[in-house]
Parts: structure tokens; sequence; C-alpha cells
């Protein structure tokens, strides 16, 4: 399958939404509806699309990330992020944590299975890569309903650390 992307130029102001639309032969889709256009909140739980520019070894699939940077003063349409993966660290290592259940979306992928903080697996991406967890729809008005829980203070602390562990910088834990 061959996919085009084709993106406005030139490259829009902070904040504001990207111009780009998906075309693969007659699927035509505007993916501005479904790209964040701004910077979500550190424990922000998403999904992010590597498959654009990445190559194996590289992780190249959608999958789950929480946000771990602030909103910065000179927005950059950038924010940092650490991948969540379902498939279990062998050995778990101090950069490896099992995120509760109870954070995490109420859906069957993320709750047939634990998930995995991988905190060796960092990376800066832009918002078109982000998107929203859909969690179902409004029965009244049909639209998208997305998880919008941040993880709190005691488990962003844990994510912090397995960053921390990842960067070989362990030893500044007690600092978070």
């Amino acid at each position: 399958m061959i996919f085009t992307l084709a993106v406005s130029d030139p490259a829009p102001e902070c904040g504001q939404p990207l111009k780009a639309r998906l075309i693969y032969g007659d699927f035509n889709k505007d993916i501005s509806d479904v790209a964040l256009t701004y910077h979500p909140k550190p424990g922000t739980i998403l999904m992010c699309d590597f498959g654009q520019g990445f190559q194996s070894p590289e992780m190249v699939k959608k999958r789950p990330v929480i946000v771990v940077s602030p909103k910065r003063k000179r927005c950059s349409g950038l924010c940092t992020i650490v991948a969540i993966s379902t498939v279990p660290p062998t050995p778990v290592e101090h950069w490896n944590y099992m995120l509760p259940g109870a954070w995490l979306p109420q859906t069957p992928y993320f709750q047939a299975k634990p998930s995995w903080v991988k905190g060796d697996m960092i990376y800066r991406v832009a918002f078109h890569r982000l998107e929203g967890i859909k969690i179902g729809k409004d029965k009244v008005t049909g639209r998208r309903l997305y998880f919008n829980q941040v993880l709190d203070d005691e488990q962003m602390k844990k994510v912090y650390s397995c960053v921390l562990h990842a960067l070989n910088l362990g030893n500044l834990q007690n600092h978070l």
C-alpha cells in the first residue's frame, strides 16, 4: 500500500491545526480532525503513530504513550513521551513499571493485559503524531468520547523514575 501525506505549506503557527490530508487511492481523509493541536498535560495517555519516518529497529507502529513534558513558554509543537507496552519486559528492569489498570482506559485493549511503562523508550514528537484514545460515542450526540484521565503525582513520580533509570540517572529519583 502507498499512502501520501499532503501537509500545508508554510508550517502553521504554534497551536494552530496542522492542515494535512492522508491520501490512498479513493480514500482521502483530513487527519487534522484526529491529531492534537495543543500540548497535552503531563500524565496524559494518548496514542502515538510511529509509522511515519521511523524504520525498524525503531518503533514503527501506533502505540500508547504517556506525556512527560510540561507545556513550554515558547510553544514548539513538540512534546516528550514515554512508550507503554502490553508485552511484559524480560527481565523487568528499573526503567519498567506496570501501570495499575485503574489508571488506564476501560477498553478491551488496555484491560486484557497489564500495561508497562517503557522508560527507556523516550521520544520527542510533533503533535500531529498524537491522538486521543477513543472510548466510545455519546449516545445522545453521537460524538466520539475520548479518555481524559491524567496520571496523578504518585504515578508520575514512578514514570519519571523509570525515565531517570533509563538515562543512568536513577540516583536522582529521590529528588522527585
